[in-house]
């Protein structure tokens, strides 16, 4: 190795080492080559090559443990010094956490890239903060947590990690399903499937558990036409049981579309708000009062909202 000297003048701020190696000696499994047209190897003067340990793969690893690390941190000095965290209790911060999980699902739909950061940041704290939880409970810590985690990935992907062939989306969901219900063959087709879930995720989840063993439409067009049947049925019968069938058959669809239920909807009730405070706005600009609209002259102006949005 190079002296530590030589190795900063090598690569400036960026503090990882550098080996200097004979001739045309293999580079280490994940080196980083640095070419002999670099500024890195014309200040390694007349040295046969260089190359950076570890790699940039590592050094970016190395980056994101420092960060969830330090996050960490200071979910364990505010868990010893803050009163509102000392009090919490997992049952407690669950319900935060299902709604940082949502407002994750609204920056998705929004489109906006710093609004999902901002938001992905929060629900990472809440992972986090009930990771310290548990540990204080005497079960797993966040490391033990994150290695489970990984060994389960490789596990249900054997296409990346094993032998498995998988051509495309579709194969992947099927054999992650399967997995799962090997996993879980005392729980039958609808394992895993909390009460507690929204009906959104809930219908979302029963169906793709059912779709695991086959039972699925097999293609858009079926989809639609049972959604179409259902909505007859509704306009026939009007009432609670028609209109749950009339949705359930709606994510069915979305599923058919390769569409999340969840943010087509969100995105949906989103493009309502604007178009309804475009409405409300050309009303007022007209001196009328929204309050005194009538159902008939909202659907005006929420129709001419819509044709200047499109």
């Amino acid at each position: 190795m190079v002296g530590s000297r030589a190795a900063a003048e090598l690569l400036g701020p960026f503090g990882v080492s550098v080996e200097i190696l004979p001739g045309d000696a293999p580079a280490p499994a994940g080196a980083t080559v640095v070419a002999p047209d670099t500024e890195a190897h014309a200040l390694a003067g007349r040295l046969p090559s260089a190359r950076t340990m570890p790699s940039r793969g590592a050094l970016r690893e190395r980056a994101i443990g420092a960060g969830v690390a330090a996050l960490a941190s200071v979910g364990a000095h505010l868990r010893r010094e803050c009163p509102w965290d000392r009090a919490q209790t997992a049952s407690s911060i669950v319900p935060h956490t299902v709604e940082e999980a949502f407002e994750v699902a609204e920056a998705v739909a929004s489109g906006d890239p710093d609004a999902l950061a901002d938001e992905l940041g929060d629900l990472l704290f809440q992972s986090v903060f009930l990771a310290q939880l548990a540990e204080e409970d005497g079960g797993a810590d966040l490391g033990r947590i994150a290695r489970g985690q990984t060994s389960k990935l490789i596990e249900r992907h054997p296409h990346v990690y094993g032998d498995v062939d998988a051509d495309g989306a579709d194969r992947v969901r099927d054999l992650w399903e399967q997995r799962k219900r090997e996993e879980r063959a005392d729980q039958g087709i609808f394992h895993d499937l909390p009460a507690g879930l929204p009906a959104l995720a809930y219908a979302t989840k029963t169906q793709q558990r059912a779709a695991s063993v086959g039972f699925e439409f097999p293609g858009v067009e079926e989809a639609l036409a049972k959604l179409a049947e259902e909505v007859d049925e509704l306009a026939g019968e009007p009432g609670e049981r028609e209109l749950g069938d009339v949705l359930f058959a709606c994510i069915a669809a979305a599923r058919a579309l390769r569409v999340d239920p969840e943010i087509a909807l969100r995105t949906a009730a989103r493009r309502f708000r604007r178009r309804v405070e475009a409405a409300a706005a050309k009303a007022e600009r007209a001196g009328e009062s929204i309050e005194s609209l009538d159902g008939s002259a909202w659907l005006a102006y929420y129709r001419r909202a819509r044709r200047e949005a499109e």
